[in-house]
């Protein structure tokens, strides 16, 4: 039976000081002076427009992505933060994310952050290896970023994630593996360990680098989870590792098919009406002056389309099948409002292939069909998708923080 799901808020703040070569998130190289006030009165102009679609939720997480939401001062976010609150319901226990770079954390920052009203920071460090940094574009040191975890424990926001990424230009499976440790020394909550990809319109797409080899990379891979089960980081999503009780509630409402505002440049939402039974997604207009022209209008509406049918298996598919946990044929018909004979022939089929396998009416993903996630997703894809069912990477967490 089809039941309205939790509800998010993901806030886009889409400046950076400078585009990294891998990235193909809606960000911008900053050029003079970032207009803050002004970004921070249009978001909230945008989030008046969306109020009917929230239908009177309550919303259980915030995530501050981007971009790089740590450029804004912390009083900006905190008037963000009160602007939503006098919009919004937010549940007493929040989880209230924020995305920053180690580069832009002055000393004492975060601290001010968590008086904003900030719960928890994903920490971009990418990688512990200073060579690994320049190739990757970053403007920040190693130094820095043991500085900014460092500095997170000081301010009382020791539920913070470290993003880690392996198969990188000249990297080896030793590399990979020391950037985990010195991670652990640095006691993060969670960490998110992704492999480097290649993605369309970016710079190392146009230009690509040498990566390693797919066995230096599975090798990498390997070594690195048995690091991190040892030291008791639990994976319970295809990139994603937490100590107990400390999974990312803002991603495991994206991968558990749940609904979100997306307010800033470029931002997704998807929302459910069971009184109608329709499933709808939109998306803002991407250009920061565009946006900032027309937040709160119907010209700052960049697109949107109901998810119908088969694309609602494929979304649904596409999320879910990356969490350890799987789902039943409840959840799936919670979150779609569809049969689960619907589904139910593919995944028969992918069964006997060994890409899938279910216990006591719990589907997962097999060793082997994690290895080859992207193919058993592709397994669900409709005969056409139209762009209305194509999420932006930020639909999934921001990708993985």
């Amino acid at each position: 039976m089809f039941q309205i799901p939790p509800l998010s808020l993901y806030v886009h703040l889409p400046w950076c000081v400078r585009k990294c070569p891998y990235c193909d998130f809606n960000s911008h190289a900053l050029r003079g002076e970032m207009p803050q006030a002004e970004y921070a009165a249009a978001l909230l102009r945008d989030l008046d427009q969306d109020l009917p679609r929230a239908g009177g939720r309550p919303v259980q997480t915030v995530f501050f992505g981007g971009g790089t939401p740590s450029l804004f001062q912390p009083e900006t976010l905190a008037a963000i933060l009160e602007g939503a609150r006098r919009r919004l319901v937010l549940v007493p226990d929040a989880e209230i994310t924020l995305e920053a770079n180690p580069g832009t954390v002055e000393r004492g920052r975060f601290a001010e952050y968590r008086a904003a009203g900030i719960t928890r920071l994903s920490i971009g460090v990418q990688s512990f290896n200073a060579r690994h940094l320049q190739v990757l574009g970053r403007i920040h040191s190693v130094a820095e970023a043991v500085r900014a975890a460092e500095e997170a424990h000081a301010a009382g926001l020791a539920d913070f994630n470290l993003d880690l990424m392996y198969g990188l230009p000249g990297q080896n499976p030793a590399d990979a593996e020391a950037d985990v440790e010195r991670a652990f020394a640095l006691k993060p909550a969670h960490i998110s360990h992704y492999q480097l990809t290649l993605e369309p319109n970016t710079l190392f797409h146009t230009h690509p680098p040498a990566l390693p080899d797919d066995d230096s990379i599975w090798e990498m891979q390997q070594r690195c989870q048995a690091r991190l089960a040892e030291h008791r980081y639990a994976q319970y999503e295809i990139s994603a590792y937490a100590r107990a009780g400390r999974q990312c509630r803002h991603n495991l409402n994206y991968w558990r098919y749940g609904d979100y505002l997306g307010i800033g440049a470029g931002a997704h939402g998807k929302f459910s009406d069971v009184g109608t039974g329709r499933i709808v997604r939109l998306w803002k207009v991407k250009h920061p002056a565009a946006y900032l022209d027309s937040a709160g209008t119907p010209a700052g509406i960049g697109g949107a389309g109901e998810v119908k049918g088969d694309e609602r298996v494929f979304e649904f598919m596409l999320n879910r099948l990356r969490l350890i946990e799987g789902f039943n044929a409840a959840d799936f018909e919670a979150a779609t409002g569809l049969p689960f004979s619907q589904p139910l022939p593919i995944l028969e089929n992918i069964l006997k292939r060994g890409m899938i396998e279910v216990t006591n009416g719990q589907w997962k993903p097999s060793r082997l069909g994690f290895a080859h996630l992207n193919d058993l997703q592709a397994e669900f894809l409709p005969t056409a998708v139209g762009s209305a069912t194509t999420p932006a990477r930020h639909d999934m967490g921001a990708a993985l923080h």
